[in-house]
């Protein structure tokens, strides 16, 4: 079981990336797919997260509106389409996925049993 992150890279504010989180191992169109984020000298942070065949959505007040999970079913893989970005955004990205979790609980790095590498976005002002 691996998850594969990708699609990192430096841009400046307001651009956009699109990260990919493709799964090896896994159907992830059945787990619960969230991404986090860590920044230097900070805690692992929940940005997103998609479940699993219910369609739910949802996403951290910092990046509502700025931000939109999506998958390709077919392609086995999740994104995380980034507009807007912000120095503020700088960060390592991790996708990780979970056969169990709850909805009071999707915002905990605690929760996912599988995780990729992770994938460097910096933003520059």
């Amino acid at each position: 079981v691996q998850l594969q992150a990708s699609g990192g890279g430096l841009v400046q504010g307001g651009e956009s990336l699109r990260l990919s989180c493709s799964g090896s191992g896994l159907t992830l169109e059945g787990f619960g797919m969230g991404w986090f984020r860590q920044a230097p000298g900070k805690e692992r942070e929940w940005v997103s997260y998609r479940g699993s065949r219910d369609g739910t959505r949802a996403y951290a007040d910092s990046v509502m509106g700025r931000f939109t999970i999506s998958e390709d079913v077919d392609e086995n893989t999740v994104y995380l389409q980034m507009n807007g970005l912000k120095p503020a955004d700088t960060a390592v990205y991790y996708c990780a996925a979970s056969a169990t979790v709850i909805a009071s609980a999707v915002m905990s790095p605690a929760a996912y049993g599988s995780w990729g590498q992770g994938t460097l976005v910096t933003v520059s002002s």
